[in-house]
């Protein structure tokens, strides 16, 4: 009997993927049949669920996904892979694409999913680009790129210890460095040891 293969996945551990599996079990996805991927970037080629997921299907079967950027980032290797589950005799559903969903069994569907898998490349390009011109940008400008906090010192450390001795408030000082007061006790401590 034909199954629906649920997948989901999002890029960083700090996001959720509850609104998609909640849209794959009301699509008729069972639970069991449900594969997530937790920070694992759609531009790697192996993802550990996602395989799974694949293992899972035969033929008459559906990988169902909520949007076409939870299946990659290159209209090629979208292409590639629709083409591959239509060889194998499996379908792919994609929810929530142009208002509706797109199942690749029908040939409508594999259209508007050719189209729209360009669409997707395109609009991470577009993306892409804006991001490393904002940090072209930024940087030319001399601004903070954030990131990880620039490391302090044993120098610096030194030198704010002293003000603390000639009457700067612990807590300032600390802030002034950018860190936190426990953090300057600890450095303070590390280096008159």
């Amino acid at each position: 009997m034909a199954k629906l293969i649920g997948y989901a996945r999002v890029s960083t551990r700090q996001q959720s993927t509850d609104r998609q599996q909640a849209d794959l079990l009301v699509a008729g996805v069972r639970r069991d049949d449900l594969y997530v991927d937790h920070g694992v970037s759609g531009a790697r080629a192996s993802r550990p669920q996602f395989d799974r997921a694949l293992e899972a299907l035969i033929a008459g079967d559906t990988l169902v996904i909520t949007t076409l950027d939870r299946l990659g980032r290159s209209t090629q290797n979208m292409l590639a892979f629709a083409d591959e589950l239509r060889a194998r005799g499996a379908g792919l559903r994609v929810l929530n694409l142009g208002g509706g969903d797109v199942d690749t069994k029908t040939p409508m569907g594999s259209m508007l999913f050719t189209i729209m898998a360009a669409l997707a490349q395109m609009e991470h390009e577009i993306k892409r680009e804006r991001v490393i011109d904002s940090v072209s940008k930024r940087r030319e400008a001399g601004k903070d790129l954030g990131g990880r906090p620039r490391r302090i010192t044993d120098s610096q450390i030194r030198n704010a210890i002293r003000l603390v001795e000639g009457g700067e408030p612990a807590a300032q000082v600390a802030r002034d460095l950018g860190m936190s007061r426990a953090t300057f006790y600890r450095r303070s401590r590390a280096l008159t040891i």
